[in-house]
């Protein structure tokens, strides 16, 4: 009876810690920036196509992401304005059509909070950046019965490491990023 009783803890343990694909729900997601304009104001965007996929557990414990935003996608809500971020003095979309972000580690800071970091290709530039991360919670979907996770993600880049715009003036030089995710479990 007593190895049963083990055998029994070890599948729990399994099952428990076993990880599973989860995709972001887009009509439920958002990856949003802002940056200084005349050193005096915000403008905020967003990239309206991306796809978001991770790797984690029940719990989301762990997650390990996989990015992939369409530069073309930039909107800042001013067609002028996106059509200069999009030429060859800022993200120079016929070239890059494409940024990539892929986590290299995960670190657990609270109950519901995390240090993500990643590198992040832009602009065909590699750099490790660190986002701070909240698990806002999980539930399991009434229509699909699978679980969804909904999580927040926030830092700050330097756009200038990566030749986004070189020496712009008069465009300040920090983006801060704010991420809203929904992930559905597969």
């Amino acid at each position: 009876m007593g190895k049963s009783i083990l055998v029994s803890i070890l599948m729990i343990g399994a099952t428990l810690s076993a990880q599973s694909t989860w995709k972001a729900d887009k009509a439920h997601s958002s990856i949003n920036f802002s940056i200084t304009h005349l050193m005096i104001s915000e403008v905020q965007g967003k990239f309206a196509d991306f796809d978001i996929e991770a790797t984690a557990s029940d719990a989301f414990d762990s997650p390990s992401f996989k990015v992939s935003i369409q530069t073309t996608s930039v909107d800042t809500d001013n067609a002028r304005r996106d059509d200069d971020l999009r030429s060859d003095r800022f993200f120079e979309v016929a070239a890059y059509p494409t940024m990539t972000f892929t986590t290299t580690s995960y670190e657990k800071t609270g109950d519901k909070t995390f240090i993500l970091k990643g590198d992040l290709n832009l602009h065909g530039v590699t750099k490790s950046v660190m986002l701070e991360g909240k698990l806002n919670g999980i539930i399991t979907d009434q229509r699909s019965q699978k679980l969804k996770a909904g999580l927040k993600l926030t830092g700050t880049l330097n756009r200038q490491d990566f030749n986004v715009g070189a020496d712009r003036a008069p465009v300040g030089d920090e983006v801060a990023m704010t991420i809203n995710l929904e992930m559905a479990q597969q």
